[in-house]
C-alpha cells in the first residue's frame, strides 16, 4: 500500500482498530492526532483522559461513560493502546506524586526499573495533595516517576483485563524504562549501541563528592550529569573541573531559592544558568543523586556556523521519518531554550553521516522490541563523526514545521498505522445471502 496521498476507507470496506489514546484532552499531542487523522479522513480517535484514570477511574468505566458514538466497538479487532504525555498539567503532576506515596492504594511497583530504591524525604498521600503549583518547581521527581510507573502498571494491566488482544503501540514497561535515563543507557549498551560512555562503570557515584573522585580517577574531566527521570533539560548539567587547580563549572537549567529555616528548593528556571561556586553547585549535584541521576561523558557536537548540535530522529516502527537539527551556542541544545531549529542537510551533514545517524536512531529503538514510535537524540562527535544515542523519548514526536514525504509527524504515524492494520487485516468478503445475485 502506498504511503502518500489521503487515505479515505469506509466503515464497510476497512475494519480498523479503533484508536484509544490516554492523554490529556485538548493538549498540543492529542490535538494533534486528531487533526491528523480528520486530515487523512480517518474516526477520530478516542481520548482517555490522564485526571479520570488518576481519580481512580478504570479503563472498562471511562470506556463505558464515552458518548455513544465514540464508544469502543468491541465487535472489531481490540484496539490500538497509545500513551501520550503527562506533562504540562500540575493537576496530573500531583496526582503522580500522590499515587507515588508510601502510603498510596495501588503500590505495583513492577515497572519501575530500580523500585527497590527507596525516594528521598517521600511524603504521604495528604501531604502530597497540599502541594501547590509554583512555576517551574520540580516537586519531587523521583516520587512522581514512582507513581507514574505504578499508574503504568495499572494501566498495563487493565487492558489486558478490558480490552483482550489490545496492542499497545509503546508498552507501558518500553516506557518506564525510556523514561528512566539509567535504565535507557544500560539497555541501549547491552544491546551495542553506541552510547557516552558512562561515569562509573564499576562504581555509580552517588553525591557530588563521589562524583568528582570518579571524574578524577577516570580522567573524565568534563560529563553531563541527568535527573534520570526529566525531560525538556530539566534537572540537566554540563558540568566539567580543571583537574589541576579543582575550579568546576556547571551549566543548567535548574535554579535554586534559599531560605533561612527550610530547605533550599530547586526548580527548572527555563533558561541556562552558570554557576562556579562549589556551594550551589554541590546542593544542585546532591540533590539530583537523591531523586537519581545519571553522568556521562561530554562528547564535543558537531558544529555549524559556530554552534553546536545534534539531532533528533524520529523512528516510527523500523524506519526512520521526520529529524531535526537543534543548533545552539551552547552544550545544551533543547529547542526551549532557543536553540535553533535546522534541517541536518542544512546544519552541514553529509547524506553519508545522516543515513549513520538514521540507521542509528532505527536500532537504538529495536533494543525497545516492544515499541513502534519514539523520537531518538543522536549526537554526532564534532572530531569522529560517530554516532552516539544519549537519549530515546517515547513521547518525541511533537515536532513543528518538520514535513515527511509531504506529512506531519502524527500524519505520518496515523498512515503507518492505517497500513499496517488494513494490511494485516484485509477486510472480510461479505457472506452472499441465498438467492442474491
Amino acid at each position: 500500500m502506498g504511503m502518500t496521498g489521503a487515505i479515505r476507507p469506509s466503515q464497510s470496506d476497512a475494519p480498523l482498530r479503533t484508536l484509544i489514546v490516554i492523554g490529556n484532552p485538548g493538549d498540543k499531542r492529542t490535538g494533534g492526532i486528531q487533526e491528523a487523522r480528520s486530515n487523512l479522513g480517518l474516526s477520530p480517535a478516542i481520548i482517555m483522559p490522564y485526571a479520570g484514570l488518576l481519580a481512580g477511574h478504570t479503563l472498562a468505566e471511562l470506556s463505558l461513560s464515552l458518548p455513544s458514538d465514540a464508544s469502543v466497538d468491541r465487535s472489531n479487532a481490540p484496539p490500538l493502546l497509545r500513551l501520550e504525555s503527562p506533562g504540562g498539567s500540575f493537576e496530573i503532576e500531583r496526582a503522580l506524586i500522590m499515587l507515588g506515596a508510601p502510603d498510596a492504594e495501588d503500590m505495583d511497583d513492577s515497572l519501575h526499573p530500580y523500585g527497590n530504591h527507596p525516594d528521598p524525604y517521600p511524603l504521604s498521600v495528604k501531604a502530597a495533595g497540599q502541594l501547590r503549583e509554583m512555576q517551574g518547581v520540580l516537586h519531587h521527581p523521583s516520587q512522581w516517576f514512582r507513581g507514574y510507573c505504578r499508574m503504568l502498571a495499572r494501566l498495563k494491566r487493565e487492558a489486558s483485563e478490558a480490552c483482550p488482544g489490545s496492542l499497545w503501540l509503546n508498552d507501558p514497561t518500553d516506557i518506564a524504562n525510556m523514561t528512566d535515563k539509567r535504565r535507557t543507557q544500560q539497555i541501549l549498551a547491552e544491546t551495542g549501541i553506541p552510547i557516552p560512555r558512562p561515569l562509573g562503570e564499576e562504581k555509580k557515584p552517588t553525591d557530588y563528592a563521589s562524583l568528582r573522585e570518579r571524574m578524577l580517577s577516570e580522567r573524565m574531566h568534563r560529563i553531563f550529569i541527568k535527573l534520570a527521570c526529566g525531560s525538556a533539560a530539566s534537572g540537566l548539567i554540563a558540568y566539567q573541573i580543571n583537574p589541576v587547580t579543582g575550579a568546576e563549572v556547571a551549566l543548567t537549567t535548574v535554579g535554586v531559592e534559599h531560605y533561612i529555616t527550610r530547605p533550599p528548593i530547586y526548580y527548572n528556571s527555563g533558561k541556562l544558568r552558570r554557576y562556579t561556586d562549589t556551594a550551589t553547585i554541590s546542593g544542585i549535584i546532591d540533590w539530583l543523586y537523591r531523586h537519581g541521576a545519571y553522568a556521562e561523558q561530554w562528547i564535543p557536537k558537531s558544529g555549524h556556523g559556530g554552534r553546536s548540535f545534534d539531532i533528533r530522529q524520529l523512528v516510527v516502527y523500523g524506519e526512520a521519518c521526520h529529524s531535526i537539527a537543534r543548533v545552539s551556542s551552547t552544550p545544551i541544545t533543547n529547542l526551549h531554550l532557543r536553540s535553533q531549529r535546522m534541517s541536518p542537510a542544512e546544519a552541514g551533514l553529509s547524506e553519508h553521516t545522516q543515513e549513520q545517524v538514521r540507521d542509528t536512531a532505527v536500532q537504538a529503538l529495536a533494543a525497545f522490541p516492544s515499541s513502534g514510535i519514539a523520537g531518538i537524540d543522536v549526537l554526532v562527535s564534532g572530531s569522529s563523526q560517530r554516532c552516539f544515542v544519549v537519549d530515546v523519548n517515547p513521547f518525541g514526536d511533537l515536532l513543528y514545521e518538520v514535513k515527511y514525504h509531504g506529512c506531519s509527524t502524527y500524519e505520518w504515524e496515523m498512515k503507518v498505522l492505517f497500513a499496517r492494520d488494513y494490511i494485516a487485516k484485509p477486510p472480510t468478503p461479505p457472506i452472499a445471502k441465498e438467492g442474491s445475485a
